[in-house]
């Protein structure tokens, strides 16, 4: 059977009609339009169909209806069409296209149309779906010429939007809008969940797994899944031991970008962490929080066998030795275990007697580096820490932290006897003797012992 209008048109009460908004009539009026069109353009028989009349039937006013239609890359204008058309009912074919043989209602769209098969052609007429703009540089296609200009970019080079703030120009601008948040601050995605707010919703998204555990991006070589794309990237060179990012000054290389900004601050020497309480700067945002709990009094590490607390994780960690006698290396000639190499390197010269730092000044010899340093402040009478309270001065920073217990009157040793307390462990060491009873000092005059070098030197 041959298409009716009745196959295509849809019906609404005069009640169902009174219930649609404004834009939800234009929508209709638009699509019966475009309905009758599109049958006008294929010929169908309309002799028994009054449009005008049917649309009037329904509280349509057509003769209101105004809109621009842009199909497959030729615009048309249509004011009234049913109205332009109606002399020509039932069934007219009046304006024939002499090329491709395609029927027109009115005489202005054949003009239109004919425009297709000139030699000027601004806008070619092409099927639906068909991917009119064509890339000369790289030979992709595109449906919309807006979409085409924004691709040229990509091979021109022009970036339109500009920042004022800063300069910086983007070829889009929805970046130039999402650039302009890290000027203004503005940050439009908030997490209903923590309430923190960020500036670009792929971050958000981002953050959102943190809460609801999704972890959409699974390795292929182990099966693990990540939370995000750059995640995963980062993850897969583990296997492929792909590190892209490569130091200028020593070539030594990096599987992230802030491993390598990191190491690029050892040749540079910057140290953009700078503490507000004591000015001491640092390289590494870590090391700058770690050094922060020192000025609090903050420490997170507490040992469950002895209760002492720890501020910095190594020191923990080989406290933690102490008690169960196990770390990744363990020293072959006393059992000591250690949690790195240096350390370890470093004890085993007890052993050999290793001392590869040679004082050029004096000729003593240290087996570890940082001893050779503080040495070296004898010679040069450099003292770099101070006291803030009294001005005092010292070679090593926690000579200067001993010596600031006398201001605030901290005794962190006590003694389990007694309960007494002492600002310094060799204090608490020597008062320990009197109920150990202990005397280590011996004169080699006489014999007689002593708890305490003092004393013995006073005898």
């Amino acid at each position: 059977d041959s298409l009716v209008f009745e196959d295509v048109v849809v019906n609404f009460s005069q009640e169902e009609w009174s219930l649609l908004d404004a834009s939800q009539k234009k929508l209709y009026r638009d699509v019966m339009q475009e309905t009758f069109t599109n049958l006008a353009s294929i010929g169908e028989n309309w002799e028994d169909v009054n449009i005008e009349e049917y649309h009037k039937a329904q509280g349509i006013n057509l003769r209101s209806c105004e809109r621009k239609e842009s199909q497959c890359g030729e615009t048309f204008s249509q004011v009234s069409a049913l109205e332009q058309n109606k002399k020509t009912l039932p069934g007219a074919k009046p304006h024939e296209c002499s090329v491709c043989g395609k029927v027109y209602m009115c005489h202005s769209s054949l003009k239109r149309h004919m425009k297709c098969h000139t030699d000027c052609k601004p806008y070619r007429c092409h099927k639906y779906g068909e991917k009119s703009h064509e890339c000369k540089e790289c030979g992709k296609t595109f449906n919309l010429q807006s979409s085409f200009r924004v691709h040229e970019r990509t091979h021109t080079g022009e970036k339109p939007y500009e920042s004022k703030k800063c300069g910086k120009a983007f070829n889009l601008p929805s970046s130039f809008q999402i650039h302009e948040r890290t000027h203004s601050g503005e940050k439009p995605y908030e997490c209903k969940q923590c309430g923190r707010a960020f500036t670009y919703y792929q971050t958000f998204q981002i953050h959102e797994r943190t809460h609801t555990g999704e972890k959409p991006y699974q390795c292929k070589q182990c099966g693990k899944a990540l939370s995000s794309p750059a995640s995963l990237r980062r993850h897969e060179w583990t296997h492929t031991g792909e590190k892209p990012y490569q130091c200028k000054q020593c070539g030594k290389s990096f599987s992230r970008l802030t491993s390598l900004q990191n190491h690029e601050r050892i040749h540079t020497g910057e140290k953009p962490y700078k503490c507000r309480k004591c000015g001491k700067a640092f390289s590494f945002l870590s090391s700058f929080h770690t050094h922060e709990r020192i000025h609090a009094g903050q420490k997170p590490y507490h040992c469950n066998e002895c209760g002492k607390a720890f501020i910095f994780r190594p020191s923990f960690r080989r406290h933690m030795m102490m008690h169960t006698g196990n770390g990744p290396y363990k020293c072959k000639e006393c059992g000591k275990a250690f949690d790195c190499p240096s350390s370890f390197q470093i004890h085993e010269r007890t052993h050999t007697g290793e001392k590869p730092y040679v004082c050029k000044q004096c000729g003593k010899a240290f087996s570890c580096c940082s001893s050779f340093q503080m040495h070296k402040r004898i010679h040069t009478g450099e003292k770099p820490h101070e006291c803030k309270q009294c001005g005092k001065v010292f070679t090593r920073s926690s000579s200067v932290r001993i010596h600031e217990r006398i201001h605030t009157g901290e005794k962190p040793y006590e003694c389990k006897q007694c309960d007494k307390s002492f600002s310094y462990s060799s204090s608490l060491r020597m008062h320990e003797r009197t109920h150990t009873g202990e005397k280590p000092y011996e004169c080699k005059q006489c014999g007689k012992a002593f708890s305490c070098s003092s004393s013995i030197r006073k005898h």
